[in-house]
């Protein structure tokens, strides 16, 4: 039984389907990549498995029980993290006080909850940042921000959206150790990335997505040398 299941899941946005009939699963204990070409539908996946929005067709199961329908905090205390594309702290709260908000959906105690910060912020390598205003980082580090949140709620399985888009080269050799760490941990990951280089290094498995459908499915590899794969990115010639 995989950890998370997705079986024919489709979201549709009235007449426009977003994600069509979406199947795969994520093993325990491993990094699984889910790429494709701006607008595939990569992102419509993540807020269908972590309830934004329920799907408009199939089922999803996380640790062989269905989640589907569920609202995003009861899926999160389930063990299911995770990031967002785009990074939005809150501004007018330390980088601590950002990490105990998502502490509180483990525990109802204030300490406890900031000793789960303090233990997440260390993890990501942001002891010297915890006092900062969030809205005063810079972009990296509102990045890493975004997993000591998540790393905060204690999920086994974590969600990563674009982690490394807009960093310079030391921001990503930097991050790729930390979601190294976190693997190392015992999480399981599933992430969206557009670096090739990154998940290419990273992941044990890709999906590729075009027009809300799975292409490809296998190694980094085989994904890569997949003409259907190679077409969606570089175009008919091409392939």
């Amino acid at each position: 039984m995989s950890l998370l299941e997705l079986k024919g899941v489709t979201k549709r946005f009235g007449g426009l389907q977003a994600v069509g009939h979406m199947t795969f699963g994520v093993e325990k204990g491993e990094i699984f990549g889910l790429i494709g070409p701006n607008g595939a539908g990569k992102t419509t996946v993540f807020n269908v498995i972590n309830g934004f929005y329920a799907p408009s067709e199939g089922e999803i199961l996380f640790k062989g029980e269905r989640i589907d329908g569920l609202k995003p905090y009861e899926i999160c205390r389930r063990g299911l993290a995770r990031t967002f594309q785009v990074v939005k702290p809150l501004a007018r709260l330390t980088v601590l006080e950002n990490v105990m908000v998502s502490a509180f959906s483990r525990t109802d105690h204030r300490h406890e909850a900031r000793a789960m910060a303090l233990e997440a912020t260390a993890f990501t390598e942001m002891e010297a940042w915890r006092d900062r205003m969030a809205g005063s980082l810079p972009l990296g580090m509102r990045k890493r921000l975004e997993m000591a949140r998540a790393l905060a709620t204690k999920p086994e399985l974590l969600l990563l959206d674009e982690n490394f888009a807009g960093l310079n080269p030391a921001e990503v050799e930097k991050t790729i150790a930390i979601v190294r760490k976190i693997h190392e941990s015992g999480v399981t990951i599933l992430i969206i990335e557009h670096n090739m280089r990154v998940i290419m290094t990273i992941s044990q498995r890709l999906l590729c997505m075009c027009y809300g459908e799975k292409i490809s499915e296998g190694t980094p590899q085989e994904v890569a040398n997949n003409p259907s794969v190679i077409e969606a990115y570089l175009g008919a010639a091409h392939a």
